[in-house]
């Protein structure tokens, strides 16, 4: 049975969990999907949580403050910055039939996703030194966007990317979609088929961004019977997911835009297609923003 998505259910609001100390949670179930369980978790200084993959790779990404994990498979200090608009994220990865205990060695928050695997990879800590940062766009459609695991990244599945975007400006930008497996005809990877988290913040409390998401008939879901047409007011610790469609980004006057994103599904990659009413405003990109980059390279 196609799944059917609204409004209603692309948006997840924080305080879904019953585990006190998870602030928001996404699983396949909720999310009507195969691949990518996310969590977004706060501990107190001193405060512990554990975890265990068997047939699962993960990848643990701090948000704010510091912490030591102890795994099976080594010892790491992660973390510094007080909060994601100060620098960039320290990122553990790891891979299948791993224990580990994250140690909170001052207040943290710091995001949490697994997906099932079947390949072995070495343990990886990503730092802010280690993360390659790209400004995108131009004018009122430019953005920051910090790899943090992206394709190529030693992992069977997982990519991950922060993106920060400015006041009044948009990001995901022209629309771009990646939900049916297509090769060129040279071999390479035209579209992948991802499912894709969109976790929010924004640098004031009252700071808000729309999303739309959408498809046509280019999409497997759309031409099921199933379209998806959804615009969704995406505040601080908001999740918007993504199945399917296209699904750019707006930030609202005055505010500027944090999300985390997740996907994982036929390719560890981000190949898409844009949406082609929209692609030529590409051309259109001229203007530099001075506001970017929030924070130097490496930082």
């Amino acid at each position: 049975m196609t799944p059917t998505y609204t409004a209603a259910n692309l948006l997840v609001a924080p305080g879904n969990a019953r585990d006190p100390h998870v602030v928001v949670e996404v699983t396949p179930e909720l999310a009507q999907w195969q691949h990518i369980n996310f969590q977004v978790r706060r501990l107190s200084k001193g405060g512990a949580w554990s975890f265990a993959t068997t047939t699962q790779e993960c990848a643990l990404v701090m948000l704010s403050g510091t912490a030591h994990v102890v795994s099976s498979a080594g010892t790491w200090d992660m973390g510094g910055r007080p909060h994601v608009f100060a620098g960039g994220a320290y990122v553990l990865y790891q891979s299948l039939n791993t224990s580990f205990t994250i140690h909170a060695t001052s207040d943290c928050e710091f995001a949490f996703t697994w997906v099932e695997a079947t390949a072995p990879h070495a343990a990886v800590l990503v730092t802010p030194a280690d993360i390659k940062q790209e400004i995108r766009g131009g004018d009122n459609a430019t953005r920051q966007i910090n790899q943090l695991m992206p394709p190529g990244f030693a992992c069977e599945r997982l990519v991950l990317v922060e993106v920060y975007t400015p006041s009044g400006s948009w990001s995901s930008y022209p629309p771009h979609k990646h939900d049916v497996h297509r090769v060129n005809p040279d071999g390479s990877l035209l579209e992948a088929n991802l499912e894709e988290v969109y976790f929010y913040k924004h640098d004031k409390p009252d700071g808000f961004a729309f999303q739309r998401v959408y498809t046509d008939e280019q999409s497997p879901i759309h031409a099921a019977g199933s379209p998806i047409d959804a615009v969704l007011v995406a505040r601080p610790d908001h999740v918007v997911l993504v199945p399917a469609g296209y699904h750019p980004v707006t930030s609202a006057p005055g505010y500027t835009t944090y999300y985390l994103n997740v996907l994982a599904g036929s390719a560890q990659s981000l190949a898409n297609v844009d949406d082609p009413h929209h692609t030529w405003v590409k051309e259109h990109y001229k203007g530099l923003d001075p506001r970017l980059p929030l924070y130097p390279q490496g930082s």
